[in-house]
C-alpha cells in the first residue's frame, strides 16, 4: 500500500479541500500518514495572500525530501494557481496543479516517477468555474465545510480572485447533505467556510444564479438534526444583514461569535483598497450585533502598512478599533503581490514601519481579548471539550469562543459540558469547574 503525507497552508477552506483530497486518494488504496514521517507522496496544499505563505509552501517541500529524498513531491492550492513555473523549478517538485486541476490529484499520480522537472497542469482561472464540495473532519469535535469558493470583489490587495476564481457555491441540498453526513460521524460542531461566504447563490460557469442566499442557507442548517453547533467562519461587512444578525440571534444552533473583515479604519484606505463600505457601516453592524445578541463574540481582520497608509491614517484605525466593542483582532502586516492594483499606488510604507504598527494592533488585540474574557468570568457557558495529544490538559470553546482549559479527562472529549468560568489563568485560557443548581439559576 503506497503512503500519503498531506499538509495545508492557510485558510479552513484549505483544510477542507486538504481533507477532501485525502479521503480521495484512500479511496484509491493510499494509506495516508504524518506528514513528518517518510511517505512515497507528499501533497503540499498552498496558500498566497502573503510572501510568508510562500516561504513556507518552500520550506515544507524541503522538510518532504528531508524525511525520503526519493519521494513524489505534489503542490497545489493558490501559490500553484498563481507562480506555476516557480513552484515547478523547486528541487524535488515533481508536478503541479492549479486550481481547476486539483480535485483530479488521483489522476496525476498514477505514475510515480520522480520527474527531472516539475510538471505544470494548470487552467487559466477563467476556466476555474466549477464548485467542488469538501469538508474537513480535523478531529473528532469540529468539522470545515465549504459553501462557497472564488470571489468577484477584486480588493486591491488581493490575489484570491487570480488564484480561485469567480464567486460560486454549492446548491443548500448538497450543504445540508453533507452537513448530514458530518452529524453521522459524531461531530458536534460545523463552522462554514469559503473566500466569500456572504456571497452565497451563485451558481457555476459564468455566475448563473441560484436564487439562494446565505440567509438561506442558514435557515435551512438551523433545522439539521444531530450538529450542536455552526459558527461563520467569515463575512464581508456590507454581507451581513440585519436579518442575518436577528436569525442568530434567535438561532437554536447558530453561535453568537462573528468574525468580520474591516481592513482599514481609515476611509481614505478602505477606498484605496477598493473595499465595498466605510468604516462607519461597520460601526453600524457592531452596534446592531449587541443590539441583538448582547455580549456577543466579533472577530476583526485588519492590515497595516498599505500603501499610502500615513501615521495619521494608522492612528484613525488604531482609535476606531480601541472604540469597537470588539473581542480579537487577526492583524495582517501588508506585503507586495504580484499583479495587484496596489503595486501601482505611491507612498511605499516602509518595512520596519510595517512592523511597529503591527506591534502595535496586536498589543491592542491582547487587551480587547483580555478584557472581552474578564467580562464573562463568573457566568456559566457551555464547552465544548476537545482532545488533546500531550494528555495534560484539555480545552474547549464556549458559545462566544471563549477558549477554556481543564485537566485532561479523556471521557469529556467531543461533549457538551455547562461549566462555571471561574478566572483567567496566566496563558490567556479560562478555568473552569462544573456549577452548582444555584449557580445555573443565576
Amino acid at each position: 500500500m503506497k503512503t500519503v503525507a498531506l499538509h495545508t497552508l492557510g485558510c479552513k477552506l484549505n483544510f477542507a479541500e486538504t481533507s477532501t483530497l485525502g479521503k480521495s486518494l484512500e479511496q484509491e488504496g493510499y494509506r495516508i500518514v504524518d506528514f513528518h514521517q517518510p511517505a512515497d507522496v507528499y501533497v503540499i496544499n498552498t496558500c498566497s495572500v502573503t510572501d510568508q505563505a510562500d516561504r513556507k509552501c518552500r520550506h515544507m517541500i524541503r522538510q518532504a525530501l528531508r524525511s525520503n529524498e526519493s519521494a513524489f513531491i505534489a503542490v497545489t492550492g493558490c501559490y500553484a494557481q498563481l507562480k506555476p513555473q516557480e513552484i515547478a523549478a523547486i528541487p524535488g517538485v515533481d508536478i503541479v496543479l492549479g486550481a481547476g486541476e486539483k480535485f483530479q490529484l488521483p489522476q496525476y499520480l498514477k505514475d510515480l516517477t520522480k520527474k527531472s522537472n516539475g510538471e505544470i497542469h494548470a487552467c487559466a482561472i477563467e476556466a476555474a468555474d466549477v464548485f467542488e464540495s469538501a469538508y474537513a473532519i480535523g478531529d473528532r469535535t469540529r468539522s470545515f465545510l465549504k459553501v462557497q469558493d472564488g470571489c468577484d470583489y477584486n480588493c486591491s490587495f488581493c490575489t484570491i480572485p487570480l488564484a480561485r476564481g469567480s464567486s460560486r457555491s454549492s446548491s443548500i441540498a448538497q450543504i445540508t447533505a453533507s452537513a448530514a453526513e458530518i452529524a453521522r460521524e459524531g461531530i458536534k460542531e460545523i463552522v462554514l467556510t469559503g473566500v466569500n461566504i456572504g456571497d452565497f447563490g451563485k451558481g457555476e460557469r459564468g455566475g448563473r444564479q441560484k436564487n439562494e442566499t446565505f440567509l438561506d442557507l442558514i435557515r435551512q442548517l438551523d433545522e439539521v438534526e444531530g450538529i450542536d453547533r455552526f459558527r461563520i467562519s467569515s463575512i464581508e461587512p456590507n454581507l451581513l444583514s440585519n436579518e442575518i444578525i436577528d436569525l442568530v440571534g434567535g438561532s437554536r444552533r447558530f453561535m453568537p461569535h462573528f468574525h468580520i473583515p474591516l481592513q482599514s479604519g481609515s476611509n481614505k484606505l478602505l477606498k484605496l483598497m477598493r473595499r465595498r463600505y466605510v468604516r462607519e457601516l461597520y460601526a453600524a453592524k457592531v452596534e446592531a450585533i449587541h443590539r441583538k445578541i448582547p455580549g456577543c463574540c466579533i472577530g476583526v481582520d485588519v492590515i497595516v502598512g498599505f500603501p499610502g497608509e500615513s501615521d495619521e491614517d494608522f492612528l484613525d484605525t488604531y482609535h476606531f478599533l480601541n472604540d469597537l466593542d470588539i473581542a480579537y483582532l487577526h492583524v495582517f502586516t501588508y506585503s507586495e503581490r504580484d499583479h495587484t492594483h496596489a503595486l501601482s499606488l505611491p507612498g511605499i510604507v516602509p518595512v520596519q514601519q510595517r512592523r511597529e504598527r503591527s506591534k502595535m494592533l496586536r498589543i491592542l488585540s491582547e487587551k480587547k481579548k483580555r478584557a472581552f474574557y474578564q467580562r464573562s468570568l463568573g457566568r456559566t457557558a457551555t464547552v465544548l471539550w476537545e482532545d488533546n495529544r500531550d494528555r495534560e490538559w484539555m480545552f474547549g470553546y464556549t458559545e462566544q469562543y471563549l477558549k477554556v482549559k481543564i485537566p485532561y479527562q479523556a471521557y469529556k472529549v467531543n461533549t457538551l459540558e455547562t461549566c462555571l468560568l471561574q478566572s483567567l489563568d496566566a496563558d490567556g485560557t479560562v478555568t473552569t469547574t462544573a456549577p452548582t443548581a444555584q449557580e445555573i439559576q443565576v
